[in-house]
């Protein structure tokens, strides 16, 4: 794990990061908040090219609660089989869709605790959504953002909660609505885990990781 980073070396390289693309976008296709949550909870251990292409359909005939509902569970499987453990994960958007129809009037809550409360989405996943869905510059913490926060020394941390902690306590405010995306995308383009891409980063001269490739 490499040292925490001070103040002006995170403000330049989310400088850099900016500079480079200024809005940076999650890359799960979504078309509102529901289908938002529903396409990250189907993201778990799945790729996101994997998870859209089973969502296309989906979300053509059923992009709220109420029409998933209608879906029944077996004609959420018949769209989502080529995603893992697609049985499991249709089980648990028709639990959400009851839940958020019974209990939300068929809306997408905004806070993490309610998110969180429905099955298949854990702190990861409220992250993404409150931060996507509702524009709070919540950070969602997954292994991309683990390895590059720990390799560079801009958010260290044993987990992936320090390391949530490390972007909030100190990545410049300006910079944290969109901290999350450029960090994710840095990690699954750039530093990439078996043999990060040294020569083409950013931020090679302000990066910590002692195993620089050329």
């Amino acid at each position: 794990m490499a040292k925490q980073l001070d103040y002006h070396t995170i403000r330049e390289i989310f400088t850099r990061f900016q500079a480079a693309e200024a809005e940076p976008k999650g890359e799960l296709e979504h078309v509102n908040a529901y289908t938002l949550v529903v396409a990250v909870a189907l993201s778990a251990q799945a790729t996101d090219a994997g998870v859209n292409k089973a969502t296309r359909g989906l979300f053509a005939v059923a992009d709220t609660p109420e029409k998933m509902l209608a879906l029944g569970e077996e004609g959420v499987i018949e769209h989502i089989k080529t995603i893992g453990l697609y049985r499991n994960k249709a089980k648990n958007v028709i639990k959400l869709s009851r839940i958020l129809v019974d209990e939300y009037g068929g809306e997408v809550p905004n806070s993490r605790a309610a998110l969180e409360s429905l099955p298949g989405v854990g702190r990861k996943t409220a992250n993404v959504v409150l931060n996507i869905g509702w524009g709070h510059p919540s950070q969602a913490v997954d292994t991309h953002i683990f390895r590059v926060g720990n390799r560079t020394g801009i958010c260290p941390g044993k987990d992936v909660v320090a390391v949530e902690r490390a972007i909030e306590d100190h990545i410049p405010v300006d910079f944290q609505h969109h901290a999350h995306h450029w960090l994710i995308l840095h990690g699954r383009y750039v530093c990439v885990a078996r043999k990060p891409k040294c020569g083409a980063c950013l931020i090679r001269d302000l990066c910590q990781f002692e195993d620089k490739t050329q």
